[in-house]
């Protein structure tokens, strides 16, 4: 069975520029990665589960938001690894009080011993730097569509 996985790119806009919603992945080895390293909120799935219906479980199982709406189809993606990742934008926000995880802790400035709160919304330029490089064209994609 091949990987595969499907994801939502949520986004907003915040006077005028399209802000993304990205994941840090957990655990010790991701805590002190930043750039690079982030995703879109998403997951494996299985040959017979509908991709769209895939996405919106894991964007809750990952963020504790639901996301109803109209989605747009995004050109899937394969990684470097094989795994092809289906995904969808929609526009949209989240109630920050439902949510499990809007921000992210880390160590700054390194080494410091200090800890700080950073969001997980980033502008394009941000979100392209952020996430991985082979989840890149959903950002650039998705810019091509609001453009439109």
């Amino acid at each position: 069975m091949k990987k595969q996985s499907a994801g939502i790119l949520l986004y907003r806009i915040i006077n005028g520029s399209p802000e993304f919603l990205l994941v840090h992945p957990g655990g010790p080895f991701w805590q002190k990665k930043d750039l690079g390293v982030w995703s879109i909120p998403k997951g494996e799935f299985e040959e017979d589960e509908e991709p769209l219906q895939a996405a919106i479980r894991e964007f809750e199982e990952e963020t504790g938001t639901k996301l109803t709406g109209d989605f747009t189809p995004l050109t899937s993606l394969k990684q470097k690894s094989g795994k092809v990742i289906y995904a969808w934008a929609l526009k949209g926000d989240m109630d920050v009080k439902g949510a499990r995880s809007n921000t992210f802790e880390m160590e700054w400035p390194p080494r410091s011993g200090s800890k700080k709160e950073f969001p997980e919304w980033f502008d394009a330029l941000e979100a392209k730097l952020k996430i991985v490089e082979g989840q890149q064209g959903f950002i650039e994609e998705l810019m091509s569509i609001i453009a439109k």
